[in-house]
């Protein structure tokens, strides 16, 4: 008798799921989903650097500071971009802005024994110079949030800091490859990793701005660069 009352509960609950999907609507976090690159493949521009980074461009974090050493290359055989690491704190940033979009990005770090900490992150909406930015933050099998400066009321900036939202550690070890998107419609900023979405900032104040990836001190590779445009 419970399994007849139950089923078309559990039938209801899908098709609600797969509506919003359809739509556009945000699903509830941690519910296994696929990526929207999996979902839909039409209409993705991929935004991979070419081998001498054209259309792309360095800013320091702070914003303001003296850029380090050249330490983003692309190895085009593997169609890989690799971050050494060890050229300062810096953003690469993609040189057109976006309005509503999802950024699809896949990232590991390279591991190292005995190397622990392992930090970066990628951006949407931000200024040209980073001094506003919208960071997914990613560790070592850990993190997974947004946090960041977004623009606030009378010209200031009001930072945000979602990383209590998520329950779920969903990125995976050093070494190993991570999948995240972050989508981008009207003031929401959804975050999702691996099959989920982890948490969703519900105040972004930029209507458009630059995407991009994190230097922090850790070697780095990013493939399938790829943003696709809502409407």
């Amino acid at each position: 008798m419970l399994n007849k009352l139950h089923n078309p509960i559990r039938t209801l609950a899908t098709l609600i799921a797969i509506t919003a999907s359809f739509l556009g609507g945000p699903l509830a976090r941690g519910e296994e989903t696929k990526s929207a690159l999996q979902s839909d493949p039409a209409g993705w521009v991929d935004i991979f650097p070419s081998a001498d980074l054209k259309g792309w461009y360095r800013v320091t974090v702070p914003p303001g500071g003296q850029l380090g050493r050249e330490q983003w290359h692309v190895d085009g055989e593997k169609q890989i971009l690799i971050c050494d690491g060890d050229g300062g704190h810096d953003m690469l940033l993609f040189d057109k802005e976006i309005g509503d979009a999802v950024f699809h990005f896949e990232f590991r770090y390279t591991k190292i024994e005995g190397k622990a900490g392992y930090n970066s992150g990628a951006y949407v909406r931000n200024s040209k110079d980073g001094a506003i930015w919208h960071q997914a933050q990613f560790g070592d099998a850990n993190a997974g949030f947004l946090f960041g400066q977004t623009p606030g009321t009378e010209g200031q900036k009001k930072s945000f800091n979602l990383s209590k939202q998520v329950t779920d550690m969903r990125v995976k070890p050093a070494g190993e490859w991570n999948t995240m998107e972050v989508t981008a419609r009207g003031k929401i900023l959804t975050l999702w990793v691996n099959g989920a979405v982890t948490c969703q900032f519900e105040d972004c104040g930029a209507e458009k701005g630059y995407v991009g990836l994190e230097g922090e001190g850790y070697r780095i590779e990013f493939r399938n660069l790829k943003v696709k445009a809502l409407r």
